[in-house]
This record gives structure tokens, sequence and C-alpha cells, in this order.
């Protein structure tokens, strides 16, 4: 590689990082031809590039910038950088994804929004959703509160419009109590039976008072009957 093609090299890798989001460094040892061209292309899906770097090279394009601190450290035997410009969780979910299908390649670490990303958390990212994934499950849960509103709204009211015609049909709604049945006599009040019954008893007092006096009268007529016939 001559001065020019290595400046060259420079100013892509350069060009890369400031369009990148988030930069992984991998170790691409033990990967094949076809290997890695599978993994570009899976990567180009999730708008990332994966390139090949010399490492005194790559350090040169890192001179100065922020991810001199979180990738210089790394650039040490066989090296591949990863350059994200859409969802890092995709591209760390695909390298991920494809270290264990085919076990090669090794995450070395990495840069993400300005921060320095260590193995494990590139592990941890990995078992994240993606962003459409989560923007899916956040509009879920925004909608499921109102369709449960809703539902229970639904049934609240219908549970009152039955209420309702129980109700009307009783004719309570109107005010009129219900109708007693016509086989049931009408109960009376205890006061009205206690004025029922004083009468009554008057009444028997009165018929045993002319009883008497009946009986005494006859008894008055039969000794004056008695005593005409004697004298006849």
């Amino acid at each position: 590689m001559n001065r020019d093609q290595k400046q060259a090299a420079v100013a892509e890798i350069s060009t890369e990082l400031e369009a990148a989001s988030a930069v992984f460094a991998v170790d691409y040892r033990g990967i094949s031809v076809p290997q890695a061209a599978e993994l570009r292309s899976k990567l180009r899906e999730s708008d990332a590039s994966f390139t090949v770097v010399k490492n005194r090279l790559a350090k040169r394009a890192t001179d100065g910038t922020d991810a001199a601190e979180a990738i210089d450290e790394h650039l040490v035997g066989p090296t591949a950088l990863a350059f994200v410009r859409g969802d890092a969780v995709i591209v760390a979910k695909t390298i991920s994804d494809f270290i264990k299908a085919n076990e090669v390649l090794a995450y070395k670490g990495g840069l993400m929004d300005g921060a320095a990303l260590a193995p494990e958390q590139f592990s941890a990212i990995a078992r994240l959703p993606g962003v459409d994934a989560l923007r899916g499950q956040l509009v879920g849960l925004a909608a499921s509160p109102l369709s449960g509103v809703v539902r229970t709204l639904n049934q609240l009211l219908a549970g009152l419009a039955q209420q309702l015609g129980q109700v009307a049909e009783q004719g309570l709604v109107s005010g009129a109590a219900p109708d007693t049945p016509a086989d049931e006599p009408p109960v009376a009040e205890p006061e009205a039976e206690a004025a029922t019954e004083q009468p009554e008893a008057a009444a028997d007092t009165t018929s045993e008072s002319e009883a008497d006096e009946t009986s005494e009268e006859g008894g008055d007529d039969a000794d004056t009957d008695s005593g005409d016939e004697k004298e006849d």
C-alpha cells in the first residue's frame, strides 16, 4: 500500500466515523470470504458496513476524535470495524447471531452514542428488541388501557340498561307500587283491628243484658197469666 492509498484509507475511515452513531470493533480471525460476504449483506440491510482495517491507519483516523479513547485500545490483532448508521441494537443482534451460528468473530469493544461499549454491554443490547419493535410495544401499551376502559364502560352501560329495564317492568320508574295479587287479602292495620273488636264486645254485652231482661219479662208474664187463670 503506497502513501496515496494509505491516505485514502484514513480518509474513508474518518468519513465512516463521522457518519456513524456506533462503532463495533471485531476480531475477524477464522471468518471465510463467503461468511464475510454474508455478514456484510446482512449489515447493509440494517444500514451498517463491515470493513477490515489496518490498526495503524485506523488510529490515524481516530486521532483527535471521541472514538480514540473507546476504540484505539482494541486496535490490536486482526480487526474489522462495523460502522452503524441505523439501529445499533439491530446491528449488535445481527453480529451476535452471526457469531453464535458460525462460531467465528469476537466482539472486542466499541463506541455507542459517544460512550465506550464493553463486551458485556454489547451482549446486553444484542438481547434487546429493536427500535421498531419497541415502538410497536409502546403503541400496544398505549392502546391497551384505552380499549380496556372502553370495554369496561360498555359493560357498565349494558348492566345499567338491564337494571333499568327490570325496574321499569316492576312499575317503579313512574312511582306506582307493584299490583297486589287478587288472591291475597289485604292486611288490616293493628289499630283498625282493635277498633273492630271493641264494638263486638259491646254487642255481646248488650245481647246478654237483653236476654236477661227478656227472661225476667217472660217470668213476670208467666206469673200474671197464672194468677189470672187462678182467679178464673
